[in-house]
């Protein structure tokens, strides 16, 4: 019988403790042509870490390269250090999302496919005429998501300090023929975002840092604005600091605001997790 998963085809390569540590998931970027796949490794497979690479390529045949993760997100890229293990050198993959195309390069851009369901649930919302703004903005995946699912949206705003996901930015708005409504930006949302001027809804989909930012967005979100704030929470009280952090610098800036909705996002680890509120400023 031929193996249906990669615990099957590495039987009799690796012993039954090895077995075990192996990665039950892997993380797929791209289409039915051309995919990379992101793995996780523990330490204890290091040295057969080429040995199930190789076991992936022959399981998915779209599969052209295999990536391990060897960081956390870091940097003020927030991009995570991926080691080439197997197949080919040149990551670009295209991505598709909700009939949207992606083209990007896991190794020096942030994205998750993981978020695809966030991203629609934002992107639902979104009412005619708004104008948006979407800070740390990467690819433009929200951006993109959005206008196309709003595309009476009067115009979508993606700020982005890295330049390799500014240039997919530029290439993803052209690919998904979007010109008209939607404007990748380079550069520090501290300085670009202030010459927008006052808009209807802001997204900061930054769980890590994004709070440094809060008083420029607050202050850039007209009456009735929306904000869709994102931030890490543990259990068991997991929006707590959030909305801690969110109501002081409201208070400090004397506006009134309310906390629409509080909802889990991804995991992030043990008890913790990537969370957002949607704050309605009155």
């Amino acid at each position: 019988m031929k193996p249906t998963t990669l615990k099957d085809r590495l039987k009799g390569k690796l012993n039954d403790e090895e077995l075990k540590l192996l990665p039950s998931a892997l993380d797929l970027l791209g289409s039915r042509e051309k995919a990379v796949a992101i793995i996780e490794i523990p330490k204890e497979l290091n040295k057969k870490a080429k040995l199930i690479a190789e076991s992936i390529l022959q399981m998915h045949k779209n599969v052209k390269t295999v990536l391990v993760k060897a960081s956390e997100r870091e940097g003020v890229f927030r991009t995570r250090k991926l080691k080439w293990l197997a197949g080919e050198k040149n990551c670009v993959v295209a991505h598709k999302e909700y009939g949207c195309l992606f083209k990007l390069d896991p190794k020096k851009v942030y994205f998750s496919q993981r978020e695809s369901t966030e991203r629609q649930r934002i992107a639902e919302q979104v009412k005619p005429r708004e104008t948006v703004i979407v800070m740390f903005s990467g690819v433009a995946p929200y951006a993109v998501i959005i206008a196309k699912k709003q595309p009476l949206i009067e115009k979508v705003y993606a700020v982005e300090l890295n330049p390799e996901g500014h240039k997919f930015a530029e290439e993803n708005v052209r690919i998904n023929h979007l010109g008209a409504k939607v404007f990748p930006l380079l550069g520090d949302v501290k300085e670009v975002c202030p010459k927008l001027g006052i808009v209807d809804r802001i997204i900061m989909p930054l769980p890590k840092g994004a709070y440094q930012f809060l008083n420029l967005a607050l202050s850039l979100l007209n009456k009735g604005g929306v904000l869709h704030f994102y931030y890490w929470g543990s259990e068991p009280n997991l929006f707590l600091d959030a909305e801690k952090i969110v109501n002081e610098e409201a208070k400090k800036m004397n506006k009134k605001i309310i906390i629409l909705n509080e909802k889990k996002v991804l995991p992030y680890g043990p008890k913790k997790w990537k969370i957002v509120l949607d704050v309605l400023v009155c």
